[in-house]
């Protein structure tokens, strides 16, 4: 587990954690603008304690690293219209003034008040946020292990179910060709009973015709009786 002085040197390990920018609120409250997104050099100096100046000298010696993390210094027409974005959330928000810088404005983001609270020596609180960044790290680290044992045991059992399956298969394949054959066998069936039924249809017609001419045959044999009684 890395220590407060290695994430005071090492740029590196300060990138690693600049996902964790709820950890400002959990050691103390971060008071933004009105946007909610940024704060100004003196808003970052009151939250760590510092003066203005400490910041400014912080920032001017890691300019580049805190540039890539959201510090923004702001002039002219880009100044012009950040402040009056603001002026209209602060309005909304029922107070009368916003105080405006009037030739330039540095601005930062969570993630640079995070970035700075790593850099940051002489100040209690950048040293209790760096405090709860690593002691936040050693249970992290636990979990992401147990999390790669049980991936491992889950790759483990997906291999067996692996070898299972070609295992099975072979037989799947046999049993796809009987079923395969069974479907034709079955459709031969219903082609010879639908022969059959069509054959007991011819069958029953020849029946009915049959009993048609056999009542004919009666009427006639009636007829001949009749005629010889009267004789």
């Amino acid at each position: 587990m890395p220590t407060e002085a290695a994430l005071l040197e090492s740029r590196t390990l300060r990138v690693e954690q600049l996902g964790r920018v709820d950890v400002l609120d959990k050691v103390k409250g971060l008071v933004m603008l009105p946007d909610g997104i940024h704060v100004r050099t003196e808003d970052v100096a009151r939250y760590f304690e510092v003066s203005t100046g400490a910041v400014r000298r912080l920032t001017d010696r890691h300019q580049e690293e805190l540039a890539e993390n959201g510090m923004r210094v702001l002039r002219g027409s880009e100044l012009q219209s950040f402040h009056s974005d603001m002026m209209s959330l602060w309005a909304g928000d029922g107070v009368e003034s916003y105080p405006q810088a009037a030739t330039q404005l540095r601005i930062y983001t969570r993630r640079t008040v995070l970035n700075v609270a790593m850099l940051l020596r002489d100040s209690d609180i950048a040293r209790c946020v760096r405090t709860y960044l690593l002691d936040a790290e050693g249970p992290l680290r636990s979990q992401y292990a147990s999390l790669d044992q049980r991936v491992t045991r889950i790759e483990s059992c997906l291999s067996g179910v692996g070898s299972a399956l070609q295992e099975l298969g072979p037989v799947l394949g046999r049993m796809s060709e009987r079923l395969e054959g069974l479907e034709r066998k079955v459709e031969v069936t219903h082609q010879v009973i639908g022969a059959m039924s069509l054959r007991l249809t011819d069958v029953q017609q020849d029946v009915v015709r049959l009993d048609a001419r056999l009542d004919c045959f009666g009427r006639q044999l009636k007829d001949l009786r009749r005629r010889s009684g009267r004789r």
